[in-house]
């Protein structure tokens, strides 16, 4: 039984492993629910005047959604390797398909959130029900009674309107909810199919068979891990070279001295140079057939030379 459970358990893991793009995606799309579930419920609160309804139902569906979108970017690791890329080579070795390629994966990462708000805002239709109501045509509505102008339009939502006028609320309610979940459902359907054809695409355009792409993401994965352990260490060993060398002692603690005296010929700060190589925009290449999955590794693959400028330049040649 303990066997069992323990295979069940590396299965789990193995799937969540696999599968983390698509669940930090989900995870993105539940917390944005609940977040537009939680701002309907507690903050919106439609104004009730002509010439405002417009721009805060507008602004309630639009505004979450832009800044959804660029902390999306922001917290793209992608991005900032493209920034670099422009900062440091000029994209001179990226081809226009590359640039394509990456700008859709930054794209498509951050708008998951925005396209998740602003499909819930339209399916649930209070945001857009306060921003249309204004504009209601009276004329529309069978047996409406004369003498109310369109501008007492906007205190529908409010239901501030003459009691001889309230009975047509449900109505009113009902057509705005219909085209605002119709513009909810043509959005998710616009979003599946655009899903569908870039995988497609994706898939025609890659020089990697799906396994070896699957390998080439655990690759990254555990690159990037390790990568950024690592990093921690050596930038504490070499911060504690520092703080000993002002104050004569480092105060660290037994674990963190075991590392100090098994890494002590290898914490030299590292050069501007090195740093330089790895870092940017990098997509598959290979080198006499053998493949290159990322700068860091195609930087460890490429013989070092007596000179610095030779090894730069066969980087260079293999980008």
């Amino acid at each position: 039984m303990a066997a069992l459970i323990g295979e069940n358990f590396k299965f789990v893991a193995l799937f969540f492993k696999s599968k983390d793009v698509v669940l930090f995606n989900g995870l993105i799309a539940l917390g944005t629910v609940a977040s537009q579930t939680a701002y309907n419920v507690f903050a919106f609160d439609c104004p009730c005047s002509s010439g405002r309804n417009y721009r805060y139902g507008l602004a309630a569906i639009g505004v979450p959604a832009l800044v959804l979108f660029l902390i999306g970017i922001i917290l793209n690791r992608n991005t900032w390797s493209l920034v670099s890329e422009v900062r440091l080579r000029a994209c001179r070795k990226l081809s226009a398909a590359a640039s394509f390629a990456l700008l859709g994966s930054v794209v498509g990462r951050a708008a998951v959130a925005p396209v998740t708000w602003s499909v819930l805002s339209l399916l649930r239709g209070e945001a857009y029900v306060c921003a249309l109501s204004e504009f209601v045509d009276p004329s529309s509505l069978e047996g409406y009674p004369p003498g109310h102008g369109p501008e007492e339009m906007a205190g529908f939502p409010c239901k501030a309107v003459p009691a001889d006028a309230l009975r047509f609320w449900p109505e009113i309610e009902r057509r705005l909810k219909y085209e605002s979940q119709f513009l909810g459902w043509v959005l998710v359907a616009a979003t599946s199919v655009t899903v569908f054809l870039l995988l497609c695409l994706k898939r025609c355009c890659s020089p990697l068979g799906y396994q070896q792409e699957s390998y080439w993401s655990h690759f990254r994965s555990s690159e990037h891990q390790l990568f950024q352990r690592t990093a921690d260490v050596h930038a504490k060993m070499l911060a504690a070279e520092s703080v000993k060398s002002f104050f004569g002692f480092v105060a660290l603690d037994k674990e963190e001295k075991d590392q100090l005296q098994e890494h002590q010929q290898n914490n030299s700060p590292i050069p501007s140079s090195l740093w330089n190589q790895i870092t940017g925009v990098y997509l598959y290449r290979e080198n006499n057939g053998a493949p290159l999955y990322s700068r860091l590794n195609k930087w460890s693959n490429v013989p070092t030379a007596n000179n610095t400028k030779t090894k730069e330049e066969e980087m260079e040649m293999l980008a």
